[in-house]
């Protein structure tokens, strides 16, 4: 009896959320422009999601270069059935090719990472399911008449187990990612 509250305690100290993702669905389309259906794509998979913009001049790269190096050491390990999500909150430039070559650039394997682009419901609807905050900023017009701005936003990568339950978030630029390969170790056991 004891052992087993010692081990419950010690996974709800590891992995302190545990917020169904499954109640509501949410039409997405990834880079290739193909529909897809959140959550239904991560069902099964332990899953690392993190929330960018494109044009963002420095938390967004270094939370995707995070998830990069992360799922490198997984794939040098042989660890599978790990899928990586880069959802964007700024659907009014990050179109599917715009995540296609952001992605591109930076080397991503896309055979385990999915980014997806949504409508400003869905995207909206979404972020406020994970807690994330993002509020366009400091706008302006270039000579040729095209608006440009910046976004203010939470700082996030969550980890998710294949129950689609999640159960870990994580300062997206800064995350320790050791604990964070571990943590995804953890539960894919």
């Amino acid at each position: 009896m004891v052992s087993t509250i010692l081990i419950l305690i010690s996974c709800q100290s590891k992995y302190p959320l545990d917020k169904d993702l499954t109640r509501k669905n949410y039409t997405f389309f990834n880079q290739d422009s193909v529909g897809v259906i959140f959550p239904d794509i991560i069902k099964g998979k332990v899953t690392v999601i993190g929330f960018i913009y494109t044009n963002c001049p420095d938390i967004c790269p270094m939370t995707t270069h995070n998830m990069y190096l992360t799922q490198q050491k997984l794939k040098k390990n042989a660890i599978e059935n790990v899928l990586f999500v880069t959802v964007t909150f700024d659907p009014d430039r990050d179109f599917p090719s715009v995540l296609k070559k952001f992605g591109e650039i930076r080397d991503i394997d896309f055979t385990n990472w999915v980014f997806l682009w949504g409508d400003k419901k869905n995207t909206k609807s979404l972020l406020k399911r994970f807690d994330i905050t993002a509020l366009k900023t400091d706008s302006t017009y270039f000579d040729d008449g095209e608006l440009t701005y910046s976004v203010m936003h939470t700082d996030r990568i969550s980890l998710i187990d294949n129950e689609s339950r999640l159960k870990k978030n994580y300062r997206g630029s800064k995350v320790n990612l050791e604990e964070l390969y571990n943590d995804i170790i953890n539960l894919g056991e």
